[in-house]
Parts: structure tokens; sequence; C-alpha cells
């Protein structure tokens, strides 16, 4: 593949999910950066000791930034949550261009619990925020996107054989380091939003929208800061925020967004293949 042009993000309608913190907050903070209207979703709203990062907070360093975004507090395992949400974006700012799917659940001792562990209300909890809400929203905003020229759908996804192209399946990895991966709640969920995407593309590439999903890899949150300061772990292998950041609003802005519809990818690697930068200076058209 060769890098694409970046088109003018100025104006365009951007809902993040999950923006609270992590790769969320980094990347409204991207996006403000190129001009776009954030919508900013996430549960928290005001400080909580046992969690990093609020909604309000993001939204002031968007604002301070001089840029333009709204709050709107969102629980996504809650139907009605997530319609206020894209009824609020179409309210403020008239439309919605590109969806950003990066909330997951990742909190609490669904986390650590392993298979015999979990209960049925924990292993549900997950495919709601995780695979049924980007359902429910990808449903909401499509015809809005159609009605304003076509968009851009941008899941968060986990590791996968299909991103490391290989032609089987990879063996699964228990961990990386000392970093345990063995949440089966979350990562089946995610593979689920994987194949969601890959189905859904042909049908919303003929409405001018392209489905992206984006594995991350073992980025440097404030919540894996946390695990390893807890744990006495080396977090030498996280990425920093900014590289899936970089990535997501790449695929925000390039020019040829089919050519990436239906498909996953890896950010670090395809941060290095298309020689981009973490300076928020994008090739324009």
């Amino acid at each position: 593949m060769q890098r694409q042009a970046e088109l003018d993000l100025t104006g365009k309608v951007v809902i993040i999910t999950g923006a609270s913190r992590g790769v969320g907050r980094q990347a409204a903070q991207s996006f403000a950066r190129r001009g776009a209207n954030v919508v900013l979703a996430a549960r928290t709203v005001e400080p909580d000791r046992s969690l990093p990062g609020t909604l309000n907070e993001t939204l002031t360093e968007i604002e301070n930034l001089g840029g333009s975004a709204i709050a709107v507090q969102t629980d996504l395992a809650s139907e009605a949550d997530l319609k206020h949400l894209v009824d609020a974006a179409v309210d403020r700012f008239g439309g919605v261009d590109v969806l950003i799917n990066n909330a997951a659940a990742t909190t609490g001792d669904i986390w650590s619990k392993r298979f015999l562990e979990l209960t049925r209300e924990d292993w549900l909890y997950q495919f709601d925020v995780n695979l049924h809400a980007p359902f429910t929203l990808m449903q909401l905003v499509t015809p809005i996107m159609e009605s304003r020229g076509g968009g851009r759908i941008l899941n968060l996804s986990t590791g996968s054989g299909e991103v490391f192209r290989q032609p089987e399946e990879l063996p699964k990895l228990e961990s990386i380091g000392e970093f345990s991966l063995a949440v089966p709640g979350y990562y089946s969920s995610k593979r689920a939003l994987d194949r969601l995407g890959n189905v859904l593309a042909p049908e919303l590439s003929r409405k001018n929208i392209a489905v992206i999903g984006l594995h991350p890899g073992l980025v440097a949150t404030e919540l894996v800061a946390i695990r390893v300061r807890d744990a006495g772990l080396d977090d030498t292998v996280a990425v920093p925020m900014e590289v899936p950041a970089r990535m997501l609003a790449y695929f925000a802005a390039c020019a040829d967004p089919m050519e990436y519809t239906g498909r996953l990818f890896w950010a670090e690697r395809e941060l290095k293949e298309f020689g981009l930068d973490l300076d928020e200076r994008p090739v324009t058209a």
C-alpha cells in the first residue's frame, strides 16, 4: 500500500467513544487540532478515585487548544444513551462524518477473571459494550453519513490473525511479556467486532461509507500505567498513545478510504510503513 494524501478535517463531525482517557482522549485532541468538531462520549464525567481521566477534563483540554467539542455522558450498555449521543451530535453540529468505536470494557474485576470465574452477566456486559454498542451506533450514523455524501467508521480492535497477515490463524498468546492477555470476553467480543466491520463493508461502501478496523497494540495508557505500577511489570513493550491516535487521524482523513474498507490494520506497523510522523502535520491533497 502507498501512503495517501490526507484531506482537511476542518468542520468534520467526529464521535469518539471512550474519550475520558487513553487512546480516545488522545485521538480527541488530535482531531481537535485538525479543526474537527469532536463529540466526546464516556461514562466518567466527574473525577473517580479509582480511575484516571474524565470527560470534562478532555473537553477542557480541547477548549484550551481552541478546539470545538461537546461532552455527552454515555453508558455504552444503554441503547437510550447511544441514541442520545448521536442526537446530541446532530443537534449541535448538524450531522456525523466519522464514528470512532474506541470504548471497551477494560476496568473492574472482569478484566482479571479467568474463564471459569466469569459469570454470564460478566460475559454479556463485555459484548454489550464492545460489540452491541458499536453495532447500534453504526446503524444510527449510517443514514446520517449517507445524507452527507459518505463517512468513515473506525473500529478499535485487538490482535488477530488477519492483522498479522498470515494465511492461517496464529496461536493466541496468553501474555505479552508479563501482561496477561487471557481475557475471554474482551477478545471474543472484539473479534466479533472485527468480523462485523468486514461483513458490513461491501454494503456500506455503496453509501460511500468506509469501515476500517485498527489494532492499537499494547498501548501505554493510564490504565496500563496503573497495572504496571501495581504489578511491578515492565512497560517497555507498550507503544505511546500517539501511535494509534495518529493512525485514526490518517484513516479519517485519507483521500481514498475505500482502499482500506473491510480490513484490519496494526497501528505500529502501518505508522512505520506509511512513514507517518506524530507531529500532526497532514499531507493535504
